[in-house]
């Protein structure tokens, strides 16, 4: 899926370029020691694009929930990517709590490969268009943002596997490519801070294996 035109970035969010703006710093300043360290104490979302699929195109116009043949699956390096992610942060001792996916079959597949266990959300799930009208992108930043806002069960973190466009409507950074995590802090002045993303071929850079 692509980006939102500048217009539609801007009326979605009048946040978005303050959070773009400590995103890019973040990427660039993140100690990983740090970060590890944080999510190890709990209380972080975790935003987790699902796996690489076998093709990209919008299958939300025509999608039926619950029918994993009307929908993009994940394709075999996707699979591989979904379980690394899983991999990694139990090798990092960082404590994972509710696991929410949206209903798309590519994003619980991305869950149960990662941590066995999922609970599925219409609230994570896209508008069923391709270009979305300001009344649909409203719609999905509605629904997604109280997740990202979420404070985590007492020592733990929450886990969200979900699609590009609904993070885009709720933070204004498109989350690329495919298998991306995003790591929120929930509170502050906006609800929510994006603290730094990994790319899915990072994590064993993370976890010392490479």
């Amino acid at each position: 899926m692509k980006r939102f035109g500048f217009p539609a970035l801007f009326a979605v969010l009048v946040t978005a370029t303050a959070l773009l703006a400590a995103h890019h710093h973040g990427e660039q300043a993140v100690d990983k020691s740090v970060v590890i360290q944080s999510l190890q104490s709990g209380g972080h979302v975790i935003f987790i694009r699902h796996g690489q699929t076998e093709r990209d195109y919008a299958d939300q116009v025509s999608a039926e929930m619950g029918n994993c043949a009307s929908q993009r699956t994940l394709s075999e390096f996707g699979w591989a990517q979904a379980k690394s992610i899983g991999e990694a942060l139990r090798a990092l001792d960082v404590p994972v709590g509710e696991v929410i996916s949206s209903e798309y079959c590519r994003a619980w597949q991305t869950a149960d490969l990662a941590f066995g266990r999922y609970q599925k959300s219409p609230d994570l799930n896209f508008e069923p268009a391709e270009e979305y009208s300001q009344e649909q992108l409203d719609a999905m930043r509605e629904r997604i943002t109280p997740w990202l806002r979420k404070f985590p069960t007492d020592g733990t973190n929450l886990v969200l596997v979900g699609h590009d466009d609904p993070f885009d409507a709720a933070t204004g950074i498109y989350p690329e490519p495919q298998g991306v995590s995003y790591i929120l802090k929930p509170g502050g002045e906006f609800g929510f801070e994006v603290v730094t993303s990994i790319h899915p071929d990072d994590w064993p850079k993370w976890t010392g294996a490479e």
